[in-house]
């Protein structure tokens, strides 16, 4: 059997996209391969089937540094970026990993699966709950959102809705109201637990999209979790979209997206002496501190996509009971 370290030390997201390959690497090719991974994100790999320790000195290990080039051809190419580390490890080692999943490849363990959410643990009862992303990193603020839209998010699913607001510490995510403030107090693993008892999920193109997808849904859910998506024009939507999601985007309404997504990094400099503070990374369209491919997705825009699904059934608003659904409040 062939032994395999792969080793990529990107975003989480990243990581996600990873969990796939690796997936798939076993299933196209079942018996052959041994595989561990060197990431920075090990809480991804829990429980994971295919991972088995490797050390890097051992005898007939092969150590290989994943990478997605084929993001360079997204624009244009009909790949979405759960291709991207399967064709670099076809290339490298050649193989012919097919996709089998249409999401990363997180698991739970049962007993994992048995304990109550931090929601739970907060309101004492198993309140249905979206889990909102109202900020992000400021390497990519282009990707942001208007925080006051996100707030008239909230306010118009008042009593239907209850939202869970989280965002890693030392990013930017400011306090949104009326929501169960859980920024900065999940780590990576409790986060993929909340995924699991989420009802749904409002972001931009972040992890959480990934792992709204990849994490596996409670009994009685659809079988697939919604998911809205804030994407503006920045990618290309068959690389970032899922089928069952929300991904409200802008491309090919703007020439500055009119053939693929901008890919561009900042809507203005930071002056912290990042390279994405060149000119050549900065949004060429603003609307105030917006991208004006963001600042044409209104708050109307995102509370439909909301709406469909519970208007076709797929979910259930909170029961009726406003005590219910502002307990955490008191």
């Amino acid at each position: 059997m062939r032994k395999l370290i792969l080793r990529n030390f990107q975003s989480p997201g990243d990581i996600v996209m990873l969990t796939a390959a690796v997936r798939d690497l076993h299933a196209t090719y079942s018996g052959e391969f041994v595989t561990d991974v060197r990431t920075p994100c090990p809480a991804l790999w829990e429980h994971n089937p295919h991972i088995t320790p490797l050390g890097e000195q051992e005898r007939d290990v092969e150590v290989l540094d994943c990478h997605y080039p084929l993001i360079h051809q997204s624009n244009h190419a009909p790949y979405h970026f759960l291709h991207g580390f399967i064709d670099y490890l076809n290339a490298r080692l050649g193989l012919a990993i097919r996709p089998t999943c249409f999401c990363g490849d997180i698991h739970l363990a049962p007993r994992e699966k048995q304990w109550i959410s931090q929601v739970e643990e907060i309101v004492h009862w198993p309140m249905p709950f979206w889990i909102v992303v109202a900020g992000g990193k400021r390497d990519f603020t282009i990707k942001w959102w208007a925080h006051e839209r996100y707030q008239a998010v909230v306010d118009h699913f008042a009593g239907k809705i209850a939202f869970v607001q989280v965002g890693e510490g030392g990013h930017e995510h400011p306090l949104l109201r009326n929501v169960i403030d859980l920024r900065g107090k999940t780590d990576l693993r409790q986060l993929v637990r909340l995924v699991h008892h989420a009802q749904g999920v409002l972001c931009p193109v972040t992890l959480l999209m990934h792992l709204a997808a990849a994490v596996e849904v409670r009994p009685g859910m659809p079988k697939h979790r919604p998911c809205v998506v804030v994407a503006g024009g920045r990618e290309p939507p068959h690389w970032e979209a899922y089928p069952h999601h929300q991904f409200l985007h802008r491309a090919g309404a703007l020439r500055c997206c009119d053939d693929g997504g901008c890919w561009k990094s900042r809507v203005h400099a930071l002056g912290d002496g990042s390279p994405q503070d060149r000119v050549e990374n900065l949004c060429v369209a603003t609307v105030g501190a917006l991208p004006r491919c963001m600042d044409m997705i209104s708050t109307d825009d995102v509370i439909r996509a909301i709406e469909l699904y519970f208007v076709g059934g797929a979910i259930e608003a909170l029961p009726q009971r406003a005590e219910a659904a502002y307990a955490w409040q008191s």
